[in-house]
């Protein structure tokens, strides 16, 4: 499947297959780290915890001066119709060819390969970009589900980062 990049209003939008990944600018993500659907329908009606957080990330790294476009959180969406069904993004530009991304999919959106969709999105436009060579991503230990996509996708676990255990991408399976 070819992954398709476009621009939206400033915003980068990564497209393949079901999938669509929507930027959400600085202004988007002030609304999404209150909880707030911004302009986005969610399948829950409102984001999952975990895009909430990463949306105060992109908003933090805005109030920093810090931010770039195309490295902060997307929507994760349905090609079909567009609801939102999670989030998934990075946690800030590539730094020494190094950047590392996050994944989550509100409670009616897991068990459809959704995350693994869009982890591998991520994956596929972070290391086509000239500046990543690597992609890092960290799981709790007991969070088997995420562990899973990272395997699926084609991670390799590495040294645990304190209490996280750690995964890094160089390249993705054909």
């Amino acid at each position: 499947m070819t992954l398709h990049a476009s621009h939206d209003g400033g915003r980068l939008v990564l497209t393949e297959g079901r999938l669509t990944l929507r930027e959400q600018l600085p202004e988007d993500a002030a609304l999404l780290a209150e909880g707030k659907p911004a302009s986005l329908v969610w399948i829950d009606g409102v984001p999952g915890e975990g895009t909430v957080g990463a949306a105060s990330m992109t908003l933090a790294a805005a109030a920093a001066g810090v931010y770039r476009g195309g490295w902060g959180v997307f929507a994760i969406q349905r090609t079909e119709d567009m609801v939102a069904i999670g989030g998934a993004g990075f946690h800030g530009p590539p730094d020494a060819g190094t950047v590392e991304i996050g994944y989550d999919l509100s409670e009616s959106g897991r068990g459809a390969g959704w995350a693994t969709d869009a982890a591998r999105a991520l994956c596929r436009w972070a290391l086509g970009q000239p500046e990543v060579t690597v992609v890092l991503a960290t799981t709790e230990p007991g969070n088997r589900a995420s562990q899973a996509v990272l395997e699926r996708v084609g991670f390799t676990r590495k040294a645990d980062r304190g209490e996280l255990w750690s995964y890094e991408l160089t390249s993705l399976p054909s």
